[in-house]
């Protein structure tokens, strides 16, 4: 039975958004956000461990964001982060028309409503995280029927699915974790997209296809800005770059690093702290 690291994390004040951000910088796969804690989990192989999340929080801390907080780590099974997910997770209307369903909760949808079909497993982007929310909400302001679709870091699939269910002609969704990928192809074939959404298991210098319509990247900041020059690089002329896991206070420093790449800002949404900028390459 494959194992997993968890950790429990408290805090005073619990700034979940802020918490949450500075944790996914570590080498995660999920993040569960609870009323009055955070679940942290990585791979067994992780390097990450307990001193590691308490580094993280020490930064909050010595910025007087937090007063106090505790980290208890656990070893978890596989079948138990399931159970956990199945608990936790609910249908989620993103939109009047986007809703969110995994397979354990039921839903009847209208004429009107488009559903993703996702069960999450060890995978970012079940729609409940804000940053996720906010790209699906700008999919559905910037997707033109007939599109080409890049994913980078896409988790679950959730927003290639979403892009070509909203119109767009095909996605490619990449990601460098094993599990990512395989639940990513679970979800895509749920959704019968299979003919239009491509996971691979990849980084983005493994991907030989350039001039994609529009790019998603929900990531954190300190890999988006040192992938900044790779996405314009795939990125056609006109085209539209969505990125999000981004603190609004980290607006600056993100539209500085892709400044320098030709790409400008054309849009941005929040949720909280969390902020979503759309760019467009000149």
């Amino acid at each position: 039975m494959k194992h997993y690291k968890q950790f429990e994390i408290t805090a005073s004040p619990l700034n979940i958004d802020l918490i949450s951000g500075l944790l996914w910088e570590l080498d995660v796969t999920g993040i569960n956000e609870e009323e009055d804690k955070l679940i942290l989990f990585a791979d067994a192989e992780s390097k990450i461990d307990k001193l590691k999340v308490e580094e993280q929080l020490n930064k909050l801390k010595l910025n007087n964001i937090v007063e106090t907080f505790s980290v208890r780590e656990f070893s978890l099974e596989d079948k138990n982060w399931n159970e956990e997910w199945e608990r936790s997770i609910n249908v989620i209307e993103i939109s009047d028309r986007i809703v969110i369903k995994p397979s354990f909760r039921e839903f009847t949808p209208n004429k009107n409503h488009i559903v993703l079909r996702i069960d999450p497993k060890m995978s970012f982007g079940t729609g409940e995280h804000q940053t996720t929310k906010l790209v699906i909400l700008l999919l559905e302001k910037y997707i033109v029927p007939g599109q080409k679709i890049f994913d980078v870091g896409s988790g679950t699939g959730i927003l290639s699915i979403a892009a070509v269910k909203l119109g767009a002609a095909n996605a490619l969704a990449i990601d460098n974790d094993e599990w990512c990928y395989e639940n990513g192809i679970e979800n895509v074939e749920a959704n019968n997209c299979s003919d239009k959404v491509e996971i691979r298991l990849a980084e983005i210098e493994n991907v030989a296809e350039n001039n994609f319509d529009l790019i998603t990247a929900n990531i954190n900041k300190h890999i988006l800005l040192n992938i900044d020059k790779q996405l314009a690089s795939k990125l056609a002329p006109g085209g539209i770059l969505i990125l999000s896991g981004i603190l609004i206070e980290d607006e600056a420093d993100i539209l500085e690093s892709y400044k320098k790449h030709n790409l400008e800002l054309e849009d941005r949404e929040n949720l909280d702290e969390w902020l979503a900028l759309v760019l467009k390459k000149k």
